[in-house]
């Protein structure tokens, strides 16, 4: 049995505990679990996580996560898009998971947060370092999440573990560029030529990026209101929204206070072929992207949909790069229906 440090209720005053547990035949792992259920980021309540570390997957590297909702509830892993951190998950989702039974774990990947930098070699090694984390947390089966850059480490995990992804959901999630499933345009087209450049120069490029974030940490709300000033307005009208605001700052002023290789060393792996091919992916994928989406185009999300065995494609009309955070109850919604409709056919 996993040991897990107890979760400490709104209001009390003891000091958040941080410690290492090492159980026999398991990795160790160290765990905060925080005194203060809610932090305040632009004048906005956002709850923090119940729950929240590292986890060894292997020599000398970690993964951080950070958990929110029902801790004995169904596990649904939340991953973060490009750039991003484990806090990127909306406010809506964190109280749907509260009260629906959902234990939402979102994981920082190498390079963000207090993950150890790491270049995987293709997109598909993230699922083995998922499978060790479920493992450390004591976790059966489960469901992935991916916005975005997420996506396609979400689709990875769902072709190689099958027998444990229940389904899986992916927003406005970046498509393959090699390979006989890719396409072109989007981000990556961009992505492709400085994926090699990343590669040989990828330290003074990271240690630029950390240098950029610490100066402008002092006035983040004004650098986030001029980045949803040029954004379209889809994307606009959530970035303003209170609720998101905070995420969006809770995120990044945790998940880069250190480091920023990550959204790097996702460029490189989404430049290679990622280990599988769509069609591999034999679990339920339900996938929402918004039409008039400026960074990974509506098509891209048409082309996975119809290249995945068994996916539904949730058009989400007018809406741009960041309309799947706004869904964040209808997206667990159904998740938790296929859930419920694989223990069903199960039992029969």
């Amino acid at each position: 049995m996993v040991a897990v440090a107890p979760t400490l209720e709104a209001g009390s005053q003891s000091p958040s505990v941080a410690r290492r547990v090492i159980g026999a035949g398991y990795r160790d792992r160290e765990i905060v679990s925080h005194s203060a259920w809610h932090t305040r980021h632009m004048g906005f309540d956002i709850a923090r996580p119940k729950l929240e570390g590292n986890i060894s997957v292997g020599a000398d590297r970690r993964l951080g996560f950070a958990e929110f909702g029902a801790p004995q509830g169904r596990p649904i892993f939340w991953l973060h898009g490009t750039p991003g951190a484990r806090r990127q998950i909306p406010a809506e989702a964190r109280l749907f998971a509260e009260h629906n039974d959902i234990r939402l774990i979102g994981l920082d990947r190498p390079g963000i947060g207090s993950s150890t930098p790491f270049q995987y070699d293709t997109v598909s090694d993230f699922a083995r370092d998922l499978r060790i984390i479920a493992d450390t947390l004591g976790i059966d089966r489960f469901a992935v999440v991916g916005l975005s850059g997420g996506g396609p480490y979400t689709l990875a995990c769902a072709a190689a573990m099958p027998d444990r992804v229940v389904t899986a959901a992916v927003l406005g999630g970046v498509a393959p560029t090699r390979g006989r499933d890719a396409i072109s345009g989007g981000a990556m087209t961009l992505g492709n030529i400085v994926a090699p450049l990343l590669q040989v120069a990828g330290l003074p490029v990271r240690l630029a990026a950390v240098t950029l974030v610490n100066l402008i940490r002092p006035v983040a709300t004004p650098a986030l209101y001029a980045y949803a000033a040029i954004s379209p307005e889809g994307d606009r009208r959530l970035l303003v929204r209170p609720e998101f605001k905070a995420m969006f700052l809770d995120d990044l002023l945790n998940g880069s206070r250190k480091q920023l290789s990550a959204p790097f060393a996702d460029i490189v792996a989404f430049a290679r072929p990622w280990g599988f091919n769509l069609d591999e992916v034999k679990v339920p994928v339900h996938w929402w992207h918004g039409d008039a989406d400026h960074i990974i185009p509506f098509a891209h999300g048409e082309h996975c949909v119809a290249a995945l065995p068994d996916a539904t494609l949730y058009t989400i009309p007018g809406e741009s790069h960041l309309a799947g955070l706004g869904r964040g109850e209808e997206i667990l919604r159904t998740v938790m229906t296929v859930w419920d409709r694989d223990e069903g056919g199960s039992a029969r």
